[in-house]
């Protein structure tokens, strides 16, 4: 068999996307099949509710469990901010007074006559969803959340970190041949997606971060300098959820690695447009990519349009599987017969001669094309 087909890295100018935003909880939809909606549209909300704290008014007071309730200031239901007084003591004809103060603000949610115990739960937190992307509510989720579609530029990504971030794209580098360094960050890339070429250094990320970057894209990364800046170790099962002000979206793999020329024009193409990022990566079940969505409206088209991905032998490739993950290589040969794999399974397979020289058998399901 000469060819074969296998999916790869999404990276159009135009096509159809859709977007479920869903609350983590029952809740409240906000908006209406129909509705149009911009990144910063609140779609959904609900409200989380707070841990309970018991305090120990009985053992504050000191006395007798059942004398608490006639000591009371309060009642189930209210609401007491921290210090509030909620049960109070006096002796020596008024004179002297002794009370238990609430440790939290909160509601009062339990009154125990047999511990002499009172209960408050923190104050609920407010959860928000928001649209993420430009584009249509086309269906409601019912006190859950909604489908939003829209239209537009999509970019896949084969690694990243970080969440949802929006900003005005901005070409960093002249060429997919670039690496950028702290010197390049400059003021102006405040607030931005900022693109750059083979690489970029771990000075450069922790510049672009100090400033207020909002995201970088890049087609290499050294996993050392994403350790640096992070301050730990991070695996590639499932990202996104990093405490960190700024997504870096890897569309490559690791280290100093060209950006694949379609990537870049198109890139290069979509400068100074507003675009939704989300660095968040899963490579087990439920692939999740990294991602960059640009919506285009009416007719307006930019780059390129998307194109079926095959490959025969001498295509480029990418593992996007351990034990090689975002290993790059060549195909030498592409196996008419199953084979069975470490695990035990029977599947179709390919060999390749990796970038570092190594010859390796993978299952085809777990690579993908580069595209130039």
């Amino acid at each position: 068999m000469g060819t074969a087909y296998t999916p790869g890295l999404k990276v159009t100018a135009r096509t159809k996307i859709s977007k479920t935003r869903r609350l983590p909880l029952k809740g409240r939809v906000m908006v209406k099949i129909g509705d149009r909606v911009e990144p910063d549209s609140v779609v959904a909300g609900t409200e989380l509710p707070g841990i309970m704290q018991t305090v120990r008014v009985a053992e504050v007071l000191g006395i007798e469990p059942a004398e608490v309730l006639e000591r009371l200031k309060v009642a189930v239901g209210d609401s007491v901010e921290r210090g509030t007084i909620i049960a109070e003591t006096k002796s020596l004809f008024g004179l002297l007074k002794n009370d238990c103060k609430s440790p939290i603000a909160g509601i009062v949610e339990l009154i125990s006559p047999a511990s002499g115990h009172v209960g408050i739960r923190f104050k609920p937190t407010p959860v928000e969803v928001k649209a993420y992307i430009q584009g249509k509510v086309t269906e409601i989720i019912p006190e859950e959340g909604v489908i939003i579609e829209t239209s537009g530029a999509l970019i896949q990504g084969i690694f990243g970190i970080g969440g949802e971030r929006l900003g005005e794209i901005m070409m960093a580098a002249k060429s997919p041949d670039d690496i950028l360094d702290a010197d390049h960050i400059t003021g102006e890339m405040a607030g931005k997606i900022i693109v750059a070429g083979a690489n970029i250094t771990g000075a450069g990320i922790r510049k672009a971060a100090q400033i207020g970057v909002k995201g970088i894209i890049t087609g290499g990364i050294i996993d050392r300098d994403l350790v640096d800046f992070l301050g730990y170790d991070i695996g590639v099962a499932i990202t996104g959820q990093e405490k960190i002000d700024i997504s870096i979206i890897v569309t490559e793999g690791f280290g100093i690695i060209r950006m694949a020329g379609r990537t870049f024009e198109l890139l290069k193409s979509l400068e100074g447009k507003i675009a939704s990022i989300n660095g968040a990566t899963q490579i087990r079940a439920g692939v999740i990519r990294p991602e960059i969505i640009v919506p285009v409206a009416g007719d307006e088209s930019v780059g390129f349009v998307e194109k079926e991905q095959t490959f025969d032998i001498g295509a480029r490739i990418r593992i996007i599987r351990e034990p090689n993950f975002g290993m790059l290589g060549v195909v030498t040969d592409l196996p008419s017969q199953p084979a069975v794999i470490e695990s035990g399974a029977r599947v179709r397979i390919l060999e390749a001669k990796l970038d570092s020289g190594e010859l390796v058998t993978v299952p085809r399901a777990n690579v993908e094309i580069i595209q130039e």
